[in-house]
């Protein structure tokens, strides 16, 4: 039995067809594929693996065997890591991480309510921005675990990429929310800070205490886990617990002083420190759905590379885009003056196992024949 490694694999509906389809080639079903760990075993002793490649390439599936993969799994990890990082919460693990996370969604909405209220009975512009803080946790956790369930569903006739950019809704909807309370709060805070007013800072230290216990148990919580998911929210919910430190300190210093500004001031700060962490990840989600080229990539990078393939001599029409920040696209038109079907079938098979190292897995290239090399650059 031979393992070999599969990139391109986008749902397991589609794995179970190719495997069905390539088995189809084979007389006792020696096709095998894993499609959680995007794995194919074969029995190559019953296989024609020529025609096997073949299948695979029609799918725009590429094939490479696991030790070749392993000197590759640094470049792919590389190239994934800076997307693949800030697109909120990844996919529920299990049932128990879960759990855990609706319980921290809801204990966020609740708590953000109560201070949208004693915020404003308290006349503390602090707790209202740190109100808002919170709701985008809430949502932030809410919106993405459910848009990343609608994710994993598999591409139909309406969405034929998949539904991989739903991973994305609860981000943007999130970042919006957090920019636009964050410039309110900024419009209420600064006239504040000029002209400052008294608030109850008895009422702030007690609601800091309540604060500190109730995020500081859900990040207990999410520290507990091992999943990404839990260990993200964790990092939310440590932020959290510092923001209201600060409420806890002022409402210690107004207890003695009437430096009422210090309000307004950790206001103003925390309203930077939401648009300070939000601002990156806002314009990231936009520029996907913009289908700009991945900041991880270079079209420059990638052009010589499929130039440097023998048998080509020009490429043109090269657009690369993010299907959801993780997996990427791309298209491109290339010249050669290979006449051969089995020299032209090469060049699109060198391509796309170079691409897979890019994160690149849907690919669409066109040969343009170029026997006197019109089309080569001088």
């Amino acid at each position: 039995m031979t393992e070999y490694k599969l990139n391109g694999l986008h749902c397991k509906n589609c794995s179970i067809i190719l495997e069905e389809k390539l088995n189809k080639l084979t007389s006792n079903s020696a096709v095998k594929i894993d499609f959680e760990n995007n794995e194919m075993t074969l029995d190559e002793t019953d296989v024609a693996i020529e025609q096997i490649k073949k299948v695979l390439e029609f799918e725009k599936i590429t094939m490479s065997d696991m030790e070749a993969e392993d000197e590759n799994t640094h470049k792919s990890k590389e190239a994934n890591f800076h997307q693949g990082h800030h697109h909120g919460i990844e996919s529920i693990m299990n049932q128990e991480t879960s759990k855990k996370m609706m319980f921290v969604f809801s204990l966020n909405l609740f708590f953000s309510a109560i201070e949208f209220v004693f915020g404003f009975l308290f006349n503390s512009i602090a707790i209202m921005t740190d109100a808002i803080h919170d709701l985008g946790d809430a949502l932030s956790i809410g919106l993405a675990s459910y848009f990343e369930k609608i994710s994993t569903k598999e591409a139909d006739d309406q969405y034929s990429f998949g539904h991989q950019r739903f991973s994305l809704l609860g981000a943007l909807v999130t970042s919006v929310i957090l920019l636009g309370g964050s410039m309110v709060v900024l419009f209420n805070a600064v006239p504040r800070l000029l002209n400052p007013e008294p608030v109850n800072h008895e009422g702030m230290f007690w609601l800091s205490i309540a604060a500190i216990v109730a995020n500081g148990f859900s990040a207990w919580l999410m520290s507990r886990g091992e999943s990404n998911n839990e260990s993200l929210i964790n990092l939310h919910m440590m932020e959290d617990v510092l923001g209201w430190v600060g409420v806890l300190l002022v409402s210690v210093v107004l207890n003695f002083t009437d430096w009422y500004f210090l309000d307004p001031l950790l206001s103003i700060a925390i309203a930077g420190f939401i648009v300070y962490r939000t601002w990156p990840l806002f314009r990231e989600t936009i520029e996907i759905f913009l289908d700009a080229t991945p900041k991880n990539l270079s079209r420059k990078n990638i052009k010589e590379m499929i130039i440097s393939i023998e048998g080509v001599t020009n490429v043109s029409h090269l657009h690369v885009w993010s299907i959801d920040g993780k997996e990427h696209a791309m298209t491109v038109t290339i010249s050669t003056a290979v006449e051969d079907i089995d020299g032209i079938e090469s060049i699109k098979k060198k391509t796309r196992k170079a691409l897979s190292n890019y994160a690149i897995h849907h690919s669409t290239i066109e040969i343009v024949y170029d026997p006197k090399n019109i089309l080569t650059d001088d």
